[in-house]
């Protein structure tokens, strides 16, 4: 039971307050999120208000900011709620290639700058997506395969820990926290603010060919045979999309289904037109590929801009069952999923750079993310049985190692590392949070 005397010194709702529903939606309508209460500080001194107000409660303090990927918290009963939204500070230092961003960024607010000054960010595929958290788990963007993971391209974090602590942690500082931080997410502390390098784009090649969904099979095998000879430049995905008819879906695919290769090259158009040359003469229905600014990357994956119920699985692969999968989730099978992605790894995305964080390189050659959208209780229990499905197919194939970002459900952590990486990151937790005050969206136990 909180004690109510006095409300502390930030911005504080309960469940019977008003505002309560409303502000603990997050981006998966299907989530019913359900902490003791929720702190909406203004600023950092604010936030450790909040960590201390917690402590002195006996609360344990779960970090949020944009509202994705919060499935994975599980139940939050015992928990505050940080929430950062108010936390909006973007500073770009266009000449050293830097950008600052306070804790509750979105990415649609650093993407259209970075690019209008020639820079690009290795973002991820949706702009509505928290820069700390994405950040924080290690971060898969379309520019990766040259630039690695956006939790390698952090320089320097503003956290506040356990002891009620604000900290600039980075390589001199704290060094063992700001490895932990980069890819161990919210559970040494909370991130008030990061600091990370991006990166000289003028402009690139980008779009997305899409194949009528009976060549599903005929263009996956293409993509296949194509994508391990990509330059790390360029980066592609195949997607089986069945489009919903929904009013923010484009008309030209609203209620159509298609086989669709994205990619993005950072090159000219006429070395980007001979890399998919393959591809592009199979005959697509609609290319949009084109030489545009960098901000174009921020609605290439055709995410949906509004909150919606979801469901979803993914699994890191060395190779793909087309086969299994096709019959599961293409053309005549009946699928009520709306898209399967397969996204190209490799190139820097694979490589281990020295001082890089938790989450410094991910293993395999794709990563897989499949998702529905269920409207009711037979859809969600028909979506449900189709990701299942879809873990059989892919299972024979699939690494023993998971992409935390990608997992939205409470679930063992110690599959997103290695041995000795999952062993250092307890040991940095017992260090920073022996008594656990922080739960991160994927909990990370101290060592014993």
């Amino acid at each position: 039971m909180i004690a109510r005397k006095r409300r502390p010194p930030f911005e504080i709702l309960f469940p019977e307050d008003a505002e309560w529903d409303a502000t603990r939606r997050v981006f998966n309508l299907a989530l019913d999120l359900r902490p003791a209460a929720i702190a909406l500080p203004r600023n950092s001194s604010e936030v450790v208000a909040a960590v201390e107000f917690a402590r002195d409660q006996g609360l344990r303090v779960a970090p949020q900011a944009a509202g994705h990927n919060a499935d994975a918290y599980g139940d939050l009963a015992d928990s505050l709620l940080v929430d950062l939204r108010h936390l909006q500070g973007v500073a770009i230092d266009t000449r050293a290639q830097r950008v600052r961003v306070e804790g509750g960024v979105k990415w649609e607010q650093v993407i259209p700058p970075l690019s209008d000054h020639g820079l690009a960010a290795v973002h991820g595929s949706s702009p509505d997506v928290g820069v700390a958290g994405y950040s924080l788990g290690g971060g898969l963007g379309w520019i990766s395969r040259k630039y690695g993971l956006q939790a390698s391209n952090v320089t320097a974090i503003d956290v506040v820990t356990a002891d009620g602590q604000l900290r600039r942690v980075d390589h001199a500082r704290d060094p063992d926290l700001f490895w932990a931080l980069r890819g161990g997410n919210g559970n040494y502390g909370i991130v008030t603010a990061l600091e990370f390098r991006v990166h000289a784009v003028e402009e690139l090649y980008a779009g997305a060919l899409f194949f009528e969904f009976a060549r599903a099979r005929e263009v996956l095998e293409a993509w296949l045979g194509l994508a391990p000879g990509l330059p790390d430049r360029c980066t592609t995905w195949c997607s089986l999309f069945q489009f919903p008819d929904l009013p923010f879906v484009p008309e030209p695919v609203r209620g159509r289904s298609f086989a669709v290769v994205l990619g993005a090259f950072l090159g000219d158009e006429q070395q980007g037109r001979e890399l998919l040359r393959p591809l592009r003469g199979l005959g697509p229905v609609m290319d949009t590929f084109a030489m545009g600014p960098p901000a174009v990357l921020g609605e290439l994956a055709m995410d949906p801009p509004v909150p919606l119920p979801l469901a979803h699985t993914s699994a890191l692969l060395d190779s793909i069952p087309i086969d299994d999968l096709l019959a599961v989730t293409g053309p005549g099978a009946d699928s009520p999923l709306v898209v399967v992605e397969l996204r190209q790894l490799g190139g820097a995305v694979g490589r281990y750079a020295d001082a890089a964080g938790a989450c410094a390189a991910l293993p395999g050659n794709y990563i897989l993310l499949a998702l529905g959208v269920p409207a009711d209780v037979a859809s969600a229990a028909a979506i449900d049985r189709c990701l299942r499905a879809i873990d059989n197919a892919v299972a024979d194939y699939a690494l023993d190692r998971r992409y935390g970002n990608f997992v939205g459900h409470p679930t063992d952590a110690s599959a997103f590392w290695d041995t000795a990486t999952w062993a250092r990151l307890r040991a940095v937790k017992a260090a920073y949070d022996p008594d656990e005050l922080f739960r991160g969206n994927h909990y990370i136990p101290p060592a014993t």
